[in-house]
């Protein structure tokens, strides 16, 4: 692994968000969801979709906090254009299991 300034580490933007609504993603290749994210005023609600089936359904999604990329551009995934990276680690399986604050902080925040 190479190594990376704490420069470069800043140029990533990973913020808190919070997921306010979630639908299948019939169309996608590997089965995933769309999802739409709150970071707050200053960033507001982008989309995404991500591949999080295995350990999460629909409904307890919404209302979760979760932690993204929101400085990476849009990228289009099938008909959905996707605006921020929601993070995930996997499980030992390779199963994604997002990742999120331990607590109740603002939305936006900026993970330093």
């Amino acid at each position: 692994m190479s190594e990376i300034s704490f420069d470069d580490f800043m140029a990533v933007d990973i913020r808190v968000g919070e997921i306010t609504r979630a639908e299948p993603f019939p169309e996608a290749r590997k089965p995933a969801y769309k999802l739409w994210v709150n970071f707050g005023n200053e960033i507001g609600d982008k989309k995404s979709s991500a591949q999080i089936t295995v350990h999460y359904n629909l409904e307890e999604l919404v209302g979760k906090r979760v932690m993204a990329v929101v400085n990476f551009p849009p990228r289009q995934i099938g008909p959905v254009m996707s605006e921020v990276l929601v993070l995930g680690v996997p499980d030992k399986d390779g199963a994604v299991v997002l990742i999120a604050p331990d607590g109740n902080v603002p939305l936006g925040v900026r993970l330093f």
